[in-house]
């Protein structure tokens, strides 16, 4: 049986390298004690620091810099936890790294309630008589941009400590799902039994074997219906949270309070549901293309990974994948390839899955270090595309922390996944054109359906299914798991058509997905994807202009709105055109593939 590997037993050269933060233990100690002191002591300037424009700029000096040393604190202490969850060290530097920028928080709250008292003409003022003031000219704007939500110092501090509660529904999922969740055993297609987990699901539901498939999604998901109601009791948790910091900010919805946070309009998002609705019938097209492809009399949710091209062998191994990565994304510059190089040389990566190990994918950053990638790599054509996705968010970190300052380099979370799917686009159009044989292009054109259906379909499903609940909790309806269940099979349903099985189990996949703890954040996976393709297609279209307009909004972090940043790329969110191009790209795809 192949087990999973401990941590102990993980090659160091494939995991990430954390003393680039700390160097040790005691050096993530002091910083974890410099946050606190420097919390205090910007709190000194509590009632007094509009007195002045000098004063002004001292407490912001004293802010970023403890605001740069709690977010360091807290990626090391995330970090670690995250390679092995169930390692109780971990999980302490962790908490100990929350309370800490929690406390922070709390007593720098009084910040913005303060900034606010003055007029605009005194800012003016300020401005003129201290001009390093200007170095926080972008946070001020966004303090005055919030005014109506902002609430008084008092309840600001309040806000501000319920904050680490606030965090106890995502804490909780995360440990039943990554730490406490055992699963059974199934058997691969070799006949093997191998151990089922949350990184190796995915993988057996793209076995050629449909037994495999089957086999393993019914015992995953049966394993999830077993804790029904404790994912609905922690999702329900998740929403009255937001519904507290929602009505208690003064706004109708946790919808309208997630996306103000992200400076966007509500309408970005109502234009992605439209268009998508709009362009089901090319979602229903693609699925019984599937159908027709996989050669079934019922195509069945255990069918939705299988690879469509089932007699081509996408199997690529870590090394391969690098040097893959640094061709395709070639096109982006030679200054661009060498920072792909030391993250590959220096260990920003944790590369392989290991019992405990969070699963999925991210990119998260060190201030003053360099990002970090957690992947749980198998060796499959999809983990190419993760790890590139990945590198796209970390380039776009570096770049970002690089030229801005810590406050101006933190982009919003609506322009985060824009980076990271230009460079899939790019990686994909690579092996397009240089694909040897018909099978290898069938194959990469079933990859690139794939993202459309994961990413604009899938994740605007997500969104749905995030916007109707929330809703339903926000009219009185509970939250039960019966009736979330019932939401998501509905949407299912729905967004895949009459030619697709919804298989019941397919009802508790909601359970599983851990965006759902983050904010309405899904729905920017669908609009980002949608300006990567345009993006992308203009850079191997255009070159090197299009390629510096791009590397500006890369370098912007947060010294815009999100709409007006993209514009820099060429990108026009306000309107659900991308949207429509892309599904248009979609089509045309589908076509080339039933043509093939």
């Amino acid at each position: 049986m192949e087990k999973l590997l401990k941590r102990s037993e993980v090659p160091e050269a494939l995991t990430w390298n954390l003393s680039d933060i700390y160097a040790d233990e005691a050096a993530w100690e002091q910083d974890l004690e410099k946050t606190q002191k420097l919390a205090d002591e910007v709190a000194s300037y509590s009632g007094k620091m509009t007195e002045s424009a000098k004063t002004l700029l001292k407490v912001f000096d004293l802010y970023e810099a403890c605001m740069i040393a709690s977010y360091n604190v807290f990626e090391y202490a995330s970090r670690l936890g995250d390679q092995d969850t169930a390692d109780s060290h971990g999980q302490e530097l962790r908490a100990k790294a929350t309370t800490s920028m929690m406390k922070a928080d709390e007593k720098t709250s009084f910040i913005t309630p303060e900034v606010l008292t003055l007029s605009e003409e005194q800012i003016a003022k300020f401005y003129e008589e201290e001009p390093g003031l200007r170095k926080y000219e972008v946070t001020i704007k966004e303090i005055l941009r919030t005014k109506e939500h902002v609430l008084s110092k008092e309840m600001e501090a309040l806000i501000a400590s319920a904050g680490e509660m606030a965090q106890t529904p995502e804490n909780g999922f995360s440990m039943l799902c990554n730490a406490d969740l055992k699963f059974p055993t199934v058997q691969n297609e070799k006949g093997e039994e191998v151990q089922l987990s949350n990184g190796r699901f995915v993988p057996l539901q793209t076995s050629n074997n449909r037994e495999v498939r089957k086999e393993s999604f019914e015992k995953f998901y049966g394993r999830y219906k077993e804790f029904g109601n404790t994912w609905a009791a922690l999702y329900d948790g998740e929403v009255k949270q937001r519904m507290f910091h929602a009505k208690a900010r003064h706004y109708n919805s946790t919808f309208e309070a997630a996306v103000d946070d992200n400076n966007v309009s509500p309408q970005v998002c109502d234009n992605l549901i439209d268009s998508v609705h709009r362009g089901f019938d090319k979602m229903h097209r693609y699925v019984r293309l599937r159908k027709k492809m996989l050669g079934v009399d019922e195509l069945h949710m255990y069918d939705v990974y299988a690879p469509m091209v089932a007699d081509y062998d996408a199997t690529v191994t870590y090394e391969e994948a690098k040097e893959l990565s640094l061709k395709a994304l070639a096109p982006l510059g030679e200054d661009y390839l060498e920072i792909v190089r030391r993250a590959y040389d220096e260990r920003w990566i944790d590369v392989l899955e290991n019992e405990g190990k969070r699963g999925g994918a991210y990119s998260a950053g060190a201030y003053g270090a360099h990002p970090y990638m957690l992947l749980n790599y198998n060796n499959r054509l999809d983990d190419v595309f993760t790890l590139v996705h990945e590198m796209g968010h970390s380039m776009h970190t570096w770049y970002s922390e690089n030229e801005q300052t810590f406050l101006n380099s933190q982009y919003k979370i609506f322009v985060a996944e824009v980076a990271s799917t230009t460079n899939e686009i790019l990686l994909l159009e690579y092996m397009l054109k240089n694909a040897t044989d018909k099978n290898e292009k069938a194959y990469l054109i079933n990859h690139y359906l794939e993202s459309f259906k994961s990413t604009l379909y899938r994740q605007t499903m997500f969104e749905e299914f995030e916007r109707k609940t929330n809703k339903m909790a926000e009219d009185g309806i509970p939250l039960t798991f019966e009736a979330l269940s019932e939401v998501y099979y509905n949407l299912n349903k729905e967004y895949f058509g009459e030619d697709m099985v919804s298989d019941p189990l397919i009802a508790y996949e909601w359970c599983r997905i851990p965006h759902f703890y983050y904010n309405f954040y899904v729905y920017q996976y669908a609009t980002s994807f949608s300006a990567a393709v345009a993006i992308a297609h203009r850079i191997l279209e255009e070159g090197a202009p299009v390629v510096e307009q791009y590397k500006k909004f890369l370098k912007s972090g947060c010294t815009q709105d999100p709409v007006s940043l993209l514009k820099i790329a060429g990108v026009d969110l306000s309107t659900g055109k991308p949207i429509d191009e892309a599904l248009d790209v979609f089509a045309k795809a589908i076509e080339e593939m039933e043509n093939l």
